[in-house]
């Protein structure tokens, strides 16, 4: 997703806007956390996961391609560290400089998948925890979607800012490929909740 496209769906959102699912989410997140780690809120939004993370005694660096997210999130949260990401550019981070990057609901918009999660990897310190969610695309869900056209049209609507789909295995398989051991990874009220570790 291009940077301006990420703006313009922010400025098309209401300001009061929730994540989806977000106390199951926070529950998952906060659950792999120990106080004074330094995690990454990779496509950190309005900043809502990263406040959580604050007040559980984390240290939170959100990270987002777009502007307008991160207005959002220091205007809800003002002692944030929020830095802004250009996609294609590295993350603005040092190398094994973060304890645990979160990505919830982020990887299903990235177009290119391999550099990204090169980019986890590379500020992640060694065993350092990943932790991700993401739409699940198991054959259940394939089944319902081609059993109707138009729900089928709506998923996969062209202009979506949603760009790549995934089941357990691919999950699996993908994480596997690029360098992280997958732990823990489970289906839920249709997302998938990943636990790796970088190897």
């Amino acid at each position: 997703m291009t940077d301006a496209l990420a703006d313009a769906i922010w400025h098309a959102l209401p300001a009061d806007a929730a994540p989806e699912r977000f106390a199951e989410r926070r529950a998952f997140l906060l659950a792999h956390v120990e106080p004074r780690e330094r995690v990454l809120d990779l496509g950190c939004g309005a900043g809502e996961f990263s406040a959580a993370l604050a007040a559980a005694g984390a240290q939170p660096i959100g990270v987002d391609v777009a502007a307008e997210a991160l207005r959002r999130a220091a205007e809800r949260a003002p002692a944030l560290d929020l830095r802004l990401w250009s996609a294609g550019e590295p993350l603005p981070l040092e190398d094994g400089s973060v304890d645990v990057v979160w990505a919830g609901e982020v990887i299903e918009h990235v177009a290119d998948v391999a550099p990204w999660l090169s980019e986890v990897r590379r500020v992640l310190r060694p065993r350092g925890t990943l932790l991700l969610t993401t739409p699940h695309h198991g054959p259940l869900t394939l089944l319902r979607l081609a059993l109707s056209p138009r729900r089928f049209a709506a998923h996969f609507e062209p202009r979506s800012d949603h760009l790549r789909f995934f089941s357990p295995r691919t999950m699996r398989s993908l994480l596997d490929d690029l360098g992280f051991d997958v732990v823990e990874l489970r289906v839920r009220h249709a997302k998938i909740f990943v636990r790796a570790v970088r190897v």
